[in-house]
């Protein structure tokens, strides 16, 4: 079947978005996604879901303070979004970044950031521009900078949401938005994983401004997929081979850490590396790479809905979802999660792929 993009839209009350996280990560809810069956759990429970020897994937992206008010020369005000660190040595010191103004800032233009420190405008890539900054990047962007929350969530970043939007693991900073399903996972479910046998292995991708961005174009084979940069360790790659040779599942945690893997396994075996991807999933897409996935819910018309689609089967996904906003789950990043497996794989053989939900 051929899919196109109102096929991927559904109405969601607005009340069901998320505007704050729960006092504790892992009270979340959890829709466990089965052949048949939709399972209402709580995100603790995905325990249950997992043997020893299985592996989850993280991303351990960390998010940027990245967003900046400031000042042109004239008096303009600009409003800047870090959208990729490009270099940060003592020869170039310069990042891509969305900027908002009444003007196009021509190269040379001299921006004060945060009342603090001045940026120079340089070439202009697409919808995004160089800035060179005068000293460390990343020393400057967490001193001066603020949290760049989802642009459904209606109030601005404090403290509370500082610490809630990284995942617990984050470490490697470059992200401009979080990989939200590992947001679930605190301390202690974590050490509750390691007591049951399950492994963990990492990855990194930087999560850009582009992934809130709807697909626009009605034939799915006409968009421009953001891009995205990646990198997997040989160490991760061991992991995941050791797994698959064990026949125990690659559970992928978010849709950040799905996208690196199978970037990564385009050649029909994982590889390590770094590299940038415009990979975009659609359902007909072979996995290469992942058995499960945890993922929270997506926006309509997104390319993350038409991920999770391509990888549980469409009328899953549209059945887990009208259970999900008939039961009142949250949506989006401050939401509630869904655990699903690959539609192709044994754990899906069976034929039903309207599941009805069962208590």
């Amino acid at each position: 079947m051929t899919y196109s993009l109102s096929d991927f839209d559904f109405v969601l009350p607005e009340a069901l978005i998320a505007q704050l996280p729960l006092p504790q990560r892992s009270a979340s809810r959890l829709l466990h996604v089965g052949t048949d069956t939709l399972s209402d759990q709580s995100f603790a429970d995905v325990l249950e879901h997992l043997t020893a020897g299985d592996l989850l994937v993280f991303n351990d992206t960390r998010v940027l303070k990245a967003r900046f008010f400031g000042v042109k020369e004239s008096g303009g005000k600009v409003e800047v979004l870090v959208e990729r660190v490009l270099a940060n040595t003592d020869e170039q010191r310069a990042v891509l970044a969305q900027v908002r103004a009444s003007k196009s800032p021509p190269a040379g233009t001299k921006i004060r950031l945060a009342d603090q420190f001045d940026v120079i405008v340089g070439e202009r890539a697409g919808e995004f521009y160089t800035l060179n900054f005068p000293s460390d990047v990343f020393e400057l962007i967490e001193a001066h900078g603020r949290l760049p929350l989802p642009p459904y969530i209606t109030h601005d970043a404090d403290d509370f949401d500082e610490q809630r939007y990284q995942t617990v693991y984050s470490r490697v900073p470059g992200a401009v938005a979080a990989p939200t399903a590992g947001l679930h996972f605190d301390e202690a479910l974590l050490e509750r994983c390691r007591a049951k046998g399950i492994n963990f292995a990492y990855v990194t991708l930087h999560v850009g401004a582009g992934t809130f961005q709807p697909v626009r174009t009605e034939n799915l084979a006409d968009h421009n997929m953001h891009s995205e940069w990646y990198t997997i360790s040989e160490e991760s790659v061991a992991a995941v081979r050791a797994t698959k040779a064990s026949g125990k599942a690659v559970v992928a945690v978010g849709t950040t850490s799905m996208r690196a893997l199978e970037s990564a396994s385009q050649s029909g075996q994982l590889q390590a590396g770094s590299a940038d991807t415009r990979l975009f999933i659609t359902p007909g897409y072979v996995f290469k790479t992942v058995d499960r996935l945890i993922t929270n819910f997506h926006l309509p018309k997104s390319s993350l809905l038409m991920l999770v689609s391509a990888f549980a089967g469409y009328d899953r996904i549209r059945a887990a979802y009208r259970h999900a906003i008939k039961q009142q789950y949250r949506f989006f990043s401050y939401g509630d999660a869904m655990l699903l497996s690959n539609a192709s794989s044994s754990a899906f053989s069976s034929t039903d792929n309207s599941p009805e939900h069962k208590e």
